[in-house]
């Protein structure tokens, strides 16, 4: 799906397509991130945490933060679920990573459980136009003040894992590759990435990692 024809269209609503798993409703979403010096991809071996920031996103009706998230559906596999509602949401696209796990989490507005799946989000670009411009703010920041922002104890266990991967990967990159692919392999350890580009945003602070 062209990301161009995913900024015009409206957010997805419904939930006729909405995937399930064991009667829990299954959601997924991104921890987005950037390198403030993007010369340092260059120099693989030099990039810390302290050189990274998050992206989070507003609730759609309250100023909690959060990372992008919404329905996987039926139509689309894990990865582009993951990227549409990114897109959507906060209006940046990028470099999928591998799968930082599962949570259960339950809706603060439907006292429901759900099953949610974060990915990893290198932005490679952020969009002036996105669907839910007019209902979110983004604000990007540093790991420790996402760790402090983020509103929802399962994202925050997400953003943890993202913490996890990159610092136990960052180092085992070979620097002779082009800046972008060095900096995705040495969080990923693989070539093998996905590039693709609403919303249950009211879960309480309750969860069970599956």
């Amino acid at each position: 799906m062209q990301i161009m024809k995913l900024v015009a269209l409206p957010s997805r609503t419904g939930r006729h397509l909405q995937r399930y798993n064991k009667g829990f409703r299954q959601v997924v979403g991104c921890v987005p991130y950037r390198i403030r010096d993007t010369t340092k991809t260059q120099l693989v071996d030099d990039i810390t945490l302290d050189d990274l920031e998050i992206l989070l996103i507003s609730s759609q009706k309250s100023t909690r933060l959060m990372f992008p998230k919404g329905g996987w559906e039926l139509d689309e596999d894990i990865e582009l679920a993951a990227s549409r509602e990114t897109l959507e949401e906060a209006g940046v696209v990028g470099l999928l990573g591998e799968k930082l796990g599962e949570w259960i989490f339950k809706s603060k507005s439907q006292e429901k459980f759900h099953e949610g799946s974060m990915f990893p989000l290198y932005v490679t670009e952020e969009l002036e136009i996105w669907p839910e411009k007019n209902l979110r703010h983004r604000v990007w920041m540093t790991v420790n003040e996402a760790r402090q922002a983020c509103a929802a104890v399962w994202m925050k266990e997400a953003l943890e894992e993202f913490v996890c991967q990159f610092t136990c990967r960052s180092r085992k990159v070979e620097v002779n590759q082009d800046p972008l692919t060095s900096c995705l392999l040495a969080l990923y350890g693989s070539e093998d990435l996905s590039f693709t580009a609403q919303t249950a945003d009211k879960e309480v602070d309750r969860y069970l990692i599956s």
